[in-house]
């Protein structure tokens, strides 16, 4: 019988379910558990905010236990459970699994992603266990099929974990849409969200449940203990892999219990796996994951983990969210966490206990970096976070779900239309848009209605619209998801499939060549029916692999606190002894940036004159300023050669030295230039192809075969070219500039730092480089110069000269 359990003074003795197994744990509840459990027992939908290691998870299934626990009878599906990672699934699964195998109860759980067997999937479409642990695409497929509303319509609690992850992406609005059919499909239905702490809460609210719901605050976790590696090396000047602090994070991770060691890119994860492999004379357990491996091995480091039998194990994003591993006491974070929310998503791995404080150490890989690092610390000493983003939803999702809502059965236009808006990224949808997508759905649109393999739908005689055949059902299902990466390659060692690499980098190996893949050097061997075959290598210099995914972008807030803290030097004694130096240096030699003020550096060298800008808006932002400065300047006969930018600068050289640099950053930058550069770049053709893969207008899979990338692309780019010619008001055209100025090219932060800096902007022309600038000529040469060991020669040698031209003595 459930304990009698007392919150605060105010609240009633309640029954809770567990509370007999919590006690024999010598557990207690959270008082914002309880809340969760009110709330949802006064019929209300709920959202918990809380740090990592609250038992937001728990809370979030209590509801769901206390009305499974309340009948003797039930039959179909009770709970839904949804969470943005396969992982942070299976994980849930395991947890959720504990009180019910140790208290022996009657409830029914299972998981169901991509992974799961097919037999699996077709016994729970016939007989769904109590409880269902899935994620948005799996979602997606199951309101597809036409028993989703028998399926459903016991349906009483739906659980979304780590909304905050999922709120600002296409898998976002791929789920608010699946959310709203569930509304629809069973009205009865309670909706608990699960996020972190958030700034905004009201915001994560009104996207999962509207105004209605209830908002529920965890507290704050115990300050974490994070500290900036001091390391004994110099610190890097440029470069991004860490290789320099090596041998001391080994040293740390041989001091912890557990560890994680989160990286910013696959192949940075590669790459630093393989060094502490080689530095592993303790024959510490480390394991690898990242989201390019086969699901095997990644289930496999993560049963590891679970049971404790990995000493540390080094991952991308892939880990990031929610996983329950309470023997984790050190993350490392190799690189600038790009974000303050995201260093606190990552670093609460560490002591998963609300009561405990988290142990992290950051890595910077360069100087700049070093500046981040510090600068997300001050933040999180100030409580401060990253703003919650929100986007307006993608009409290529819409034309996904729409496909998958005829899949189910027919629909009439009106009520689809009236159930989309109340997804939340589609509130202010216009019926025109609507009906424009839905257009395209049936027959592709005015152009492309006259192949008949763009038809899709049929008008009955009730005025629905249903499936034209049966057979696109299984086209729907086989295409269904919004992540398109760079075309993939699986990557085979004899029998044995270890996981996906991309197209582009195979192309350019040619037999014999070695790289790095599933922390092994691997020797390219043959392309065989689209599959990498390749060997163990014995081999020290393997090339790397260069995974398109995984970039993470410079935070708005965090690159305020970063300008923040270049303009106060008194707090500069909190960074390396020689990052301060160098900072001293500059503002003696040049100017500094800040929050009010754009510099902008010009200096010759060997022949060429250099423009250095420091807006700190993130590598998207400016790589579009680069290139529109670029034809800005050709055209003002400047001469420029190129430009190379990272989340804090950018580096542009030209022939003829720049003048009037205020009217060359003019916010009419981003009037005509802009769209003159897009309509001349193949930019705008490869959004489209993300677009056309995700409406379903290219299918990226055949029943016994699937396309590969270069096909893909062939078939999107002529496409692309009779709607531009033909139909440039295309709703997926409008799509594919939507996803490039919002996304890869980041118009919306580049315009409001061009607004903002308008009278802000400080020019310094110097006589030779200056300590800031040495970072970014180091990058440019690090662009054009290979890795063999003849180009590692000639950058050391590069930046001797660059030290001495800057006045940078030993002590930087």
């Amino acid at each position: 019988m459930p304990l009698k359990i007392k919150g605060r003074s105010k609240r009633k003795s309640i029954d809770l379910p567990l509370s007999q197994w919590m006690a024999d744990k010598g557990w207690q509840w959270f008082p914002h558990q309880l809340e969760v459990f009110e709330a949802a027992q006064a019929g209300k939908n709920v959202l918990l905010c809380a740090p990592t290691g609250a038992g937001k998870t728990l809370a979030g299934f209590l509801p769901a236990f206390g009305a499974l626990l309340s009948v003797n009878e039930r039959s179909g599906l009770h709970t839904l459970y949804i969470s943005p990672l396969k992982a942070l699934t299976v994980d849930v699964h395991r947890n959720i699994g504990k009180p019910i195998e140790e208290q022996g109860l009657p409830i029914t759980y299972e998981t169901r992603t991509g992974d799961t067997p097919s037999s699996k999937r077709a016994r729970q479409k016939r007989k769904p266990p109590d409880m269902l642990m899935t994620t948005p695409e799996s979602l997606s497929l199951l309101i597809s099929y036409d028993n989703a509303a028998e399926y459903f319509k016991s349906l009483r609690f739906v659980i979304v974990d780590e909304l905050h992850a999922l709120m600002s992406s296409k898998r976002g609005d791929l789920l608010s849409l699946a959310i709203a059919r569930l509304k629809a499909l069973a009205p009865q239905a309670q909706f608990i969200g699960l996020s972190a702490t958030i700034p905004d809460p009201e915001l994560a609210r009104d996207w999962l449940c509207g105004s209605e719901g209830a908002i529920i605050q965890a507290p704050a976790r115990t300050q974490p203990n994070i500290r900036i590696l001091q390391s004994a090396k110099r610190i890097p000047w440029s470069g991004h892999m860490a290789i320099y602090a090596m041998e001391e994070v080994y040293a740390e991770i041989a001091k912890s219990r557990m560890s994680i060691v989160f990286v910013n890119t696959r192949a940075q994860a590669e790459l630093i796996f393989q060094q502490l492999w080689k530095l592993n004379e303790k024959d510490l357990k480390i394991g690898l994951h990242h989201g390019s491996l086969e699901p095997e091995l990644r289930r496999r480091v993560e049963e590891h983990m679970a049971k404790g039998l990995l000493d540390c194990v080094v991952a991308t994003s892939s880990l990031d969210l929610g996983l329950d591993w309470a023997e984790v006491d050190l993350v490392v974070q190799i690189g600038a966490p790009k974000g303050v929310s995201r260093l606190l998503q990552r670093i609460g791995r560490s002591n998963h206990r609300l009561n405990e404080p988290s142990r992290a150490l950051l890595v910077p890989t360069n100087r700049f970096e070093c500046i981040e690092c510090q600068a997300a610390l001050d933040a999180i000493a100030h409580k401060e976070l990253d703003g919650t983003d929100s986007r307006k939803g993608g009409f290529d999702v819409l034309a996904q779900h729409i496909f998958g809502t005829a899949c189910s059965g027919p629909f009439k236009a009106d009520a689809l239309y009236d159930e989309v808006r109340r997804a939340w990224p589609y509130r202010d949808l216009e019926r025109k848009q609507f009906d424009e997508t839905l257009q395209f759905v049936i027959d592709g649109g005015y152009v492309l209605k006259a192949y008949e393999r763009f038809k899709r739908l049929v008008i009955d005689a009730d005025g629905s619209y249903k499936l034209a055949h049966p057979r696109l059902s299984r086209q729907y299902r086989m295409n269904i998801g919004t992540i398109v990466e760079a075309p993939m390659l699986k990557v085979k060692r004899g029998r044995q499939y270890l996981g996906v690499i991309e197209e582009y980098f195979i192309n350019h190996l040619s037999p014999g060549d070695t790289f790095l893949f599933a922390g092994e050097v691997m020797e390219f061997l043959a392309l065989r029916d689209a599959t990498v075959m390749v060997r163990r290598t014995k081999a020290d210099a393997p090339k790397i692999p260069s995974y398109d995914g995984g970039k993470l972008p410079l935070t708005t807030h965090l690159s305020l606190r970063v300008r923040e803290l270049l303009e106060k030097p008194k707090e500069w004694k909190n960074l390396p002894e020689n990052v301060g130096n160098w900072l001293s240096l500059q503002a003696k030699r040049s100017i500094l940036p800040s929050k009010d003020r754009l510099a902008v550096e010009i200096f010759p060298r060997s022949g060429k004159y250099y423009t250095i800008i420091y807006p700190f808006a993130g590598r998207s932002a400016h790589q579009t300023l680069g290139f529109l400065l670029m034809r800005r300047m050709k055209r003002r006969g400047e001469r420029p050669l190129g430009f190379v930018a990272t989340d804090y600068a950018i580096a542009i050289w030209s022939l003829k030295k720049p003048t009037h640099i205020e009217g060359l950053l003019c916010v009419d930058l981003l009037g005509e230039e802009l769209n003159d550069w897009l309509e001349d770049t193949p930019l705008l053709k490869r959004t489209f192809r993300e677009v056309a893969v995700v409406a379903g207008l290219v299918e990226r899979r055949h029943p016994g075969q699937k396309k590969t990338g270069r096909q893909m692309t062939f078939s999107s780019d002529l496409i692309y070219d009779v709607l531009y010619k033909y139909e440039r008001g295309h709703i997926l055209l409008r799509a594919a500039r939507q996803d490039a100025t919002s996304g890869l090219i980041d118009t919306g932060r580049l315009s409001d730092m061009l607004i903002d800096m308008q009278g802000k902007i400080q020019v310094r022309e110097l006589d030779s480089v200056s300590p800031l600038a040495v970072p970014m000529i180091l990058e440019i040469a690090r662009e054009s110069v290979s890795r063999r060991e003849a180009g590692e020669y000639y950058l050391e040698d590069l930046q001797q000269q660059l030290l001495e031209e800057a006045g940078c003595g030993t002590a930087t």
